[in-house]
């Protein structure tokens, strides 16, 4: 395994932490702070331009960047007609960069399952056990509030842990992560 790919690895393992961090601040508060979406989309970029650097190629990158770009054309109208946070549409725009546009079909896929878990989690609270959890949940359905960026960022932990294991697998059995270490 090369240095850039083991630098790439290692950038998109810190976003995980990261986007769990995100996960919890918008289920308690129902707010993604820019700083976190700033700091994810520079772990995305900088993982994606190693990548692209070890591939030779930066079809990935453009692929990305033009994903990114009509993410949030798609979704600023929705923010505007206050159906989507803002938070949600800059967390969504920064995602093809952090999956890499490669991953962003099961990236798509995660995420619809996950949104489909929130919305009947939020539609029908009383199947969750009693406690604070289902008394939260019930708050925020009477509110009108879904904190979006929960499966968003569940769906995106779920894509990079598949990525890392998919190119660690490479890596063994081709032999290179026995020479690295």
């Amino acid at each position: 395994m090369s240095p850039l790919l083991a630098v790439s690895l290692l950038f998109k393992a810190l976003a995980i932490p990261l986007l769990a961090r995100i996960a919890w601040t918008d289920f308690k508060t129902q707010k993604i702070s820019n700083r976190d979406v700033l700091l994810l989309f520079c772990l995305g970029v900088g993982s994606l331009q190693l990548m692209s650097v070890q591939a030779g190629s930066w079809w990935d990158m453009g692929l990305s960047a033009i994903a990114g770009l009509l993410l949030f054309v798609v979704l600023f109208p929705l923010w505007a007609l206050r159906k989507l946070g803002a938070g949600d549409v800059k967390l969504m725009a920064v995602m093809p960069f952090v999956i890499g546009g490669s991953g962003l079909a099961a990236f798509s896929i995660m995420l619809l399952l996950f949104a489909l878990a929130t919305a009947a989690v939020m539609k029908y609270p009383f199947l969750l056990p009693e406690g604070a959890f289902r008394v939260y949940i019930q708050h925020l359905d009477r509110k009108g509030v879904v904190p979006f960026g929960v499966p968003i960022s569940a769906a995106a932990i779920c894509a990079i842990a598949f990525q890392i294991y998919a190119i660690l697998m490479a890596a063994t059995s081709s032999g290179a992560l026995q020479q690295l270490i």
